[in-house]
């Protein structure tokens, strides 16, 4: 564990039906529960959560693979996905059902309400983790999800391309969560295969209005020189400069955040 790029944070442990993992937390406010990309909290997923406590919020970072603090590179990252595509808790290839994993984060995002108030709880979740806010849905304390480039199920063949990794069942309450007003975020690079067009289809189908979309121009020869490549919207490839997608991609969660969460 890297400390020195986990400044801020204080480093604690949280507990759900016998299942424990290390916690990091900075700023105080609503709580917003950040999931980290492949291959876990690096510093840049550690930078944004400070971005997030900026605003008035408690920026509440799970452990859920990797090592916090740790820096990106192919071979964690290759490690890191192998784990996470074997274990039970991650629906990594099932079309209609909602990763396990997430009845723990919603005890998280429960225990993080009654500990910080407010009026309910954000949740960002980031690549293999994208798509998590919407299972957590299903707790009406969340009223402030994003999906940044949401990766599961691994999009191999076009049913998987399409589904957005929730079971009928609980996509059901969640159109009904939105059906009563609330909003979901997405984004994603206009070229990125890992989170493919078809899955914003199938949201914006789903969710209406009340689902915005923020697709970034990643394609060759796009006016900003963004890499064809380029996955992690709020992290990796952030440049986080006025004028920039990317940067007003950031600028759009956070205010998505701050009005949900802290202007009531």
């Amino acid at each position: 564990m890297d400390l020195s790029a986990l400044d801020s944070y204080e480093i604690g442990e949280f507990e759900h039906s016998g299942k424990s993992r290390t916690i990091l937390r900075t700023g105080s406010g609503p709580a917003v529960i950040v999931m980290s990309e492949i291959p876990g909290i690096t510093p840049r997923v550690a930078e944004f959560g400070r971005r997030v406590s900026e605003i008035g919020c408690t920026a509440v970072l799970p452990s859920l693979f990797g090592v916090p603090g740790e820096k990106p590179g192919l071979r964690n990252s290759v490690r890191t996905l192998q784990k996470a595509c074997i274990s039970r808790e991650f629906s990594s290839l099932m079309t209609r059902k909602t990763s396990p994993i997430t009845d723990w984060l919603r005890a998280l995002a429960a225990f993080e309400h009654g500990r910080c108030g407010g009026p309910g709880v954000g949740a960002v979740g980031m690549c293999f983790t994208g798509g998590f806010a919407l299972g957590m849905m299903l707790d009406e304390r969340l009223i402030a999800p994003v999906l940044s480039q949401p990766s599961l199920p691994l999009p191999f063949g076009n049913r998987r391309k399409k589904s957005i990794g929730i079971s009928n069942t609980d996509l059901e309450v969640v159109k009904s969560r939105v059906e009563n007003g609330t909003c979901i975020l997405g984004l994603r690079f206009s070229n990125d295969s890992m989170a493919p067009k078809e899955r914003f289809e199938t949201l914006s189908r789903e969710f209406g209005e009340n689902f915005v979309s923020v697709e970034i121009d990643s394609s060759p020869g796009n006016t900003h020189g963004i890499g064809i490549r380029a996955h992690s919207v709020l992290t990796e490839e952030l440049v986080d400069e006025p004028g920039h997608p990317t940067h007003e991609a950031l600028e759009l969660v956070l205010q998505h955040l701050k009005d949900k969460l802290v202007a009531v």
